[in-house]
């Protein structure tokens, strides 16, 4: 996505079987999507091939998804679907675009569905590919109906929107708070800190008291957007269609920066993914708080294969504020389901991802995450607090949305790609974080240059 200043999930690398996160933003691109060949342009504002409401559809999924199809298979027993595993584009791996590139020189093998991980897909799939046909269907000029396309959270369909088109649906909202751990901040007397200065002291006091407890890690390739976004960090400000200002020597970059590396210093943020044995080895029953996505409630906390965290111990409060400002919050992923405008099959399609995005089955009885869809996301909050696994209500959770700086963009390229390149390695080997800024400015640099951004 690109999101104009102005204007306002355990992944592994890619595997392919079967038979193949309230912001105000918007998207801009260049070029139709009318091929200079092929199908006309059909009732649903884009070229389609000869249709065939009896046509199997196949559904590229990553693995957690995969509950989403499982579900849909149950309530549309009548509709023939294969489903396909790849790792969802996760951290940047651009694994979709990359299939989806070969498959418009081949002329043949898209998929009817796709599932991403990532914000930015619409950016170029929506757009034209070597004089292709674009991949991504057009869901706004009748596929979707308005009614359905009304009822998302406003703001929740902006990164799928280009020139005033949707071009995918929102899976779920993956807008940060701070998680924390009831049981444990009660025991050791500590207060839930509202700011971040609060944050990193509390930090402090936690590796002098309470060693080998964290207060956060630094381990996952969308660290930046958790601590750096913010902090209203100017790493991914994107301006315009092709444009892009880069300044990671801001202040807000430099604090989020300093922070980071006194609590990686203690240990009590350490350089571990949140995905990894050694962290649920090591971390369960230590997380005395973790600043993250609205996603990690069921993909961390509440999860049997992950920290187990029994109930009513888990809290969530607010994003932190840096003292004296107004709280923001990044967004960490959400995911999105894009149609393929060259399905033999948009009906089937279609309703997919409608039933992913939409029906109860799914959004509010499996799905971990917090759901884009607005009447789907109220029943979910109903059923977690009726579940009363939480230790406080997810007002926080439903308020954070609202709070999304909108100074931080998704361009084509990818930033969790350039932090795992960059930044990981780095604080693996010891540098601070402070050190390596102009390093991650130049990574970004470059490889928006490489995706024809002008950088500013």
């Amino acid at each position: 996505m690109v999101r104009f200043r102005r204007a306002h999930h355990v992944r592994s690398l890619l595997t392919i079987t079967g038979t193949a996160g309230m912001l105000i933003l918007a998207l801009a691109g260049c070029g139709g999507n009318d091929s200079d060949s092929g199908p006309a342009a059909g009732s649903y504002g884009f070229p389609q091939v000869t249709q065939d409401d009896k046509a199997a559809i196949t559904v590229w999924v990553d693995a957690d998804r995969t509950k989403a199809a499982d579900a849909f298979k149950k309530a549309h027993p009548e509709v023939p679907i294969t489903v396909v595993t790849y790792d969802g584009s996760a951290n940047g791996s651009n694994s979709f675009r990359t299939k989806m590139q070969l498959f418009d020189r081949a002329g043949s093998g898209w998929p009817d569905v796709v599932f991403s991980t990532q914000n930015n897909d619409a950016a170029w799939a929506s757009q034209k590919s070597n004089g292709k046909q674009a991949f991504a269907a057009v869901l706004s000029d009748g596929l979707v109906a308005k009614d359905t396309l009304d009822k998302f959270t406003p703001g929740a369909l902006n990164p799928c929107t280009v020139e005033g088109k949707v071009y995918c649906l929102r899976n779920d909202l993956a807008q940060a708070v701070l998680w924390y751990n009831k049981t444990l901040l009660d025991r050791f007397g500590y207060k839930v800190p509202t700011t971040w200065q609060e944050y990193q002291a509390l930090g402090e006091k936690v590796a002098q008291e309470h060693p080998g407890h964290i207060v956060g890690t630094v381990g996952d390739a969308w660290t930046p957007e958790v601590f750096f976004w913010g902090s209203k960090c100017q790493a991914n400000d994107i301006t315009g269609p092709k444009t892009v200002t880069v300044n990671t020597g801001t202040p807000e970059c430099q604090r989020a920066a300093a922070m980071l590396d006194t609590l990686i210093k203690n240990g009590t943020t350490p350089n571990v993914s949140v995905f990894t044995p050694e962290f649920v080895q090591k971390y369960s029953g230590k997380v005395l708080m973790m600043p993250g996505p609205a996603w990690y409630a069921g993909a961390i906390f509440n999860n049997p294969e992950s920290l187990k965290v029994p109930a009513g111990q888990l809290g969530v409060a607010a994003p932190l504020a840096w003292q004296g400002e107004e709280a923001v919050t990044g967004n960490v992923g959400g995911g999105t389901w894009f149609v393929s405008s060259h399905s033999k099959n948009l009906k089937a399609a279609e309703s997919f991802v409608r039933f992913a995005t939409t029906a109860d089955e799914y959004q509010v009885e499996v799905a971990p995450g917090y759901p884009a869809y607005a009447p789907a996301a109220q029943k979910w909050v109903t059923k977690q607090e009726a579940s009363k696994y939480y230790a406080t209500d997810l007002q926080a959770v439903v308020k954070a949305g609202t709070s999304i700086w909108s100074g931080w963009g998704s361009g084509i390229f990818s930033q969790e790609a350039i932090w795992a390149k960059t930044m990981t390695p780095g604080i693996a080997g010891g540098k601070s974080l402070v050190s390596l800024l102009p390093e991650w400015q130049t990574a970004i640099k470059n490889q928006a240059q490489v995706d024809g951004y002008t950088v500013k």
